[in-house]
């Protein structure tokens, strides 16, 4: 495939698209009720760790939770000693109210000693040798005490899992545009790796970034190498536009593998 033809087809699709009042329906809407990074960055991890299934019953989820942290969930969360936060009888698919409770207490407890999350992350950084160790620090420090068996709401990279809502995350926090409120500045766009799930390995395989069947870690860093052919400073910015194909009216999925042949 041609890639000056596909950089300005995306482009013409992120100049399109790429817009806040766009978003909704998305959990990335949450994120702007809020001003201050340090409650963002929970917002946003809530968010993301909901981001799975329906996008209808994603939002009405994410709302339940927050409603229960009040304005400020840094502020609640750095002076609550509570954490039967969230009722027992939430239930998002597979998470529980009991797994919610305990990604907030360890939330909190990380905030106590750091202050943030991003200073939390940047000691992994500076701990690890690469983005995806730091990443599995800071997937286990969100996962202590979690139940045996339990639905991992924030997966480490050394599962072998895409991590799409991990890297859906940060890409929320590190990249910002009219869409991407950023905040973060402990690792550059750069550095993101593409969130994947079966819908963006699907346009992926079709823009012939891919020919790996599992939607996995490999398959997530080869896809992400695909999009820095096009944008090696910010490999995930097309990550919303490509992820509107089948939500907007126009955007049709099945024409993307016949638009450069």
């Amino acid at each position: 495939m041609n890639n000056e033809k596909l950089k300005a087809f995306l482009e013409g699709l992120y100049y399109v698209y790429q817009r806040k009042n766009l978003i909704n329906p998305d959990p990335l809407y949450f994120l702007y009720e809020y001003k201050d990074i340090r409650d963002l960055e929970i917002v946003g991890l809530v968010a993301a760790s909901l981001a799975y299934g329906r996008v209808a019953q994603i939002m009405k989820s994410v709302d339940k939770v927050l409603s229960c942290l009040t304005e400020s969930p840094h502020e609640f969360l750095i002076t609550n000693e509570n954490f039967n936060i969230v009722p027992e009888t939430f239930k998002h698919r597979f998470t529980t109210g009991e797994d919610i409770n305990n990604l907030l207490a360890n939330i909190s407890k990380i905030i106590k000693e750091f202050g943030t999350l991003e200073k939390f992350f940047e000691k992994c950084m500076n701990d690890s040798e690469n983005i995806f160790s730091a990443l599995d620090k800071f997937s286990d420090a969100l996962s202590k005490n979690k139940k045996p068996g339990a639905f991992s709401l924030v997966t480490a990279p050394k599962d072998g899992s895409a991590c799409k809502r991990l890297f859906l995350y940060l890409k929320w926090l590190v990249r910002h545009d009219d869409v991407d409120p950023g905040g973060w500045k402990v690792i550059k766009p750069s550095d993101l790796i593409v969130p994947t799930d079966t819908h963006m390995h699907n346009i992926a395989q079709r823009l012939g970034f891919t020919n790996r069947k599992n939607a996995d870690l490999k398959t997530a860093i080869e896809i992400t190498e695909g999009f820095k052919k096009i944008c090696p400073e910010d490999p995930a910015k097309y990550d919303f536009v490509l992820t509107r194909f089948g939500i907007r009216a126009g955007l049709n999925v099945d024409e993307l593998s016949t638009l450069f042949a």
